[in-house]
C-alpha cells in the first residue's frame, strides 16, 4: 500500500508529533508499504510560527501538494497537523472526494487560549471556543480521527466532536530508554527531578520550577520561555535540547520525572520515563491520567506537584517500572494499530 503523510510538523522540528511519525512510518515500511512524509521543508515558501520560530509554516501549499499527492498517487492519505499543510491536504481530499485520515495531536484550543490571555487574560475563554470551533470543523470530513486515550476521547465528546475516533498508542525506543545507572548528574545535589519538553507557557513549567523540592531541578529542552526562566528560576539546571542516546542518559540519570502540563494529549516522555525506571509526578489529566495507572508507576495530584515528587520517589523500584514500559509501550504495537485504521481508510476510499 501506498501511504502519504501530510504533517505541519517535521524534521528539524524536534517534538513529540515528529519522534510519533518517525517511528510509526518505520513499523508500515517493515510491514512492506511505501511511505511519503510531506513536511513543511518541501516548500520553498515558509515563515516562522510566532513565539515558535524553530517551526516553519508553509505558504500557499496547494498548488504544490496538489502535484507531490498526483506524482506519488497514494491508497491513503493521513493528514496529521491542522496547520497550513493540514487544511491544503484537506482541501484536496474534499475536492477529490477522497477518504482520509486525521489525528488530534495538539491541543491547539488550550495552547493558543493560554497565549493570548498571557497578555489579555479574559479573552481565554471565547479564544478556546472560537479553537474548538476550528479544529471541530478541520476533522469534520475525516473517516478516522486518530487519537491517544480513552480520556482525551472523553474530552472531545465533550466538546461535541462527531468525527469517528479511533485509538492509537504510542512506543518507547527499548534500544535507547532503558533503566541504568546515574551518569550525567553526578555532580549535583540529590534528588534531581527532571523535566525534558518544551520550553513554552502552555507546558505550565512554572508550577515545575517553583515547586519545592529539597534537591536540583533539571530542564532538558528549549523553546520561548527559557530566557525568561533561567533568569527568574536560576537554581534551576537548564541544559538545552538532548536527543537519542543523550537523552536517554538524562533519563536514567534523574530521580524522578515531573510533568507540569495540563494539555498534553499524551505526553512520550512520560513512558520513556518509565522505561528508563524513573517514577512520575503529574497533574492528573489527560495523558498522565491514562499512564500512570498504577501505584507504582508514580503520583498524581491536583494541585502540588512538590508533594507529588516527593512521594513518587518511593514508588517501586526502577526495573518494575522499565519492566511494565516493555510491556506496555511498544512502537511495533502502536505501528499495527496505525496500520489497521489506514487500511480501513484505504477501504473507504475504494468505495
Amino acid at each position: 500500500m501506498k501511504i502519504i503523510i501530510i504533517t505541519d510538523a517535521w524534521h528539524p522540528q524536534v517534538n513529540g508529533v515528529v519522534r510519533t511519525y518517525e517511528y510509526l512510518s518505520q513499523e508500515l515500511i517493515k510491514n512492506g508499504h511505501e511511505v511519503k512524509i510531506v513536511g513543511p521543508c518541501d516548500f520553498p515558501m515558509c515563515l516562522p510560527m510566532p513565539g515558535y520560530s524553530e517551526i516553519k509554516l508553509a505558504l500557499f501549499p496547494y498548488r504544490r501538494l496538489k502535484r507531490i499527492i498526483d506524482e506519488f498517487n497514494p491508497d491513503v492519505i493521513h493528514v496529521a497537523a491542522e496547520g497550513p499543510l493540514g487544511w491544503a491536504a484537506r482541501r484536496y481530499c474534499v475536492a477529490h472526494k477522497m477518504s482520509y485520515s486525521t489525528s488530534f495531536h495538539t491541543h491547539f484550543p488550550d495552547y493558543l487560549a493560554k497565549r493570548v490571555a498571557h497578555y489579555i487574560p479574559f479573552l481565554y475563554a471565547p479564544v478556546h471556543k472560537l479553537c474548538r470551533a476550528y479544529i471541530k470543523y478541520f476533522h469534520a470530513p475525516s473517516s478516522c480521527m486518530m487519537t491517544t486515550t480513552q480520556s482525551l476521547e472523553d474530552e472531545l465528546e465533550g466538546w461535541d466532536f462527531k468525527t469517528p475516533m479511533h485509538r492509537v498508542s504510542r512506543g518507547v525506543n527499548l534500544d535507547q530508554f532503558y533503566a541504568g545507572d546515574n551518569t550525567v548528574f553526578t555532580h549535583l545535589k540529590g534528588p534531581v527531578a527532571l523535566y525534558v519538553g518544551r520550553v513554552a507557557i502552555e507546558k505550565n513549567l512554572e508550577d515545575f520550577l517553583s515547586m519545592k523540592w529539597d534537591g536540583t531541578k533539571v530542564v532538558v529542552g528549549d523553546g520561548p520561555s527559557r530566557k525568561l526562566l533561567e533568569k527568574k528560576y536560576p537554581a534551576a539546571v537548564f541544559v538545552g535540547t538532548k536527543q537519542g542516546g543523550e537523552l536517554a542518559e538524562y533519563f536514567r540519570s534523574a530521580d524522578v520525572f515531573v510533568f507540569p502540563s495540563r494539555t498534553d494529549t499524551f505526553g512520550i516522555v512520560l513512558i520513556e520515563a518509565m522505561a528508563s525506571g524513573l517514577p512520575i509526578a503529574a497533574y492528573d489529566v489527560t495523558g498522565p491520567r491514562d499512564i500512570v495507572t498504577q501505584p507504582f508507576l508514580g503520583v498524581l495530584t491536583h494541585n502540588d506537584l512538590g508533594s507529588a515528587a516527593t512521594t513518587a520517589l518511593a514508588c517501586g523500584d526502577r526495573q518494575h517500572r522499565a519492566q511494565y514500559a516493555r510491556d506496555h509501550y511498544t512502537w511495533a504495537s502502536a505501528g499495527a494499530e496505525f496500520e489497521q485504521l489506514l487500511l480501513l481508510s484505504a477501504q473507504k476510499s475504494g468505495d
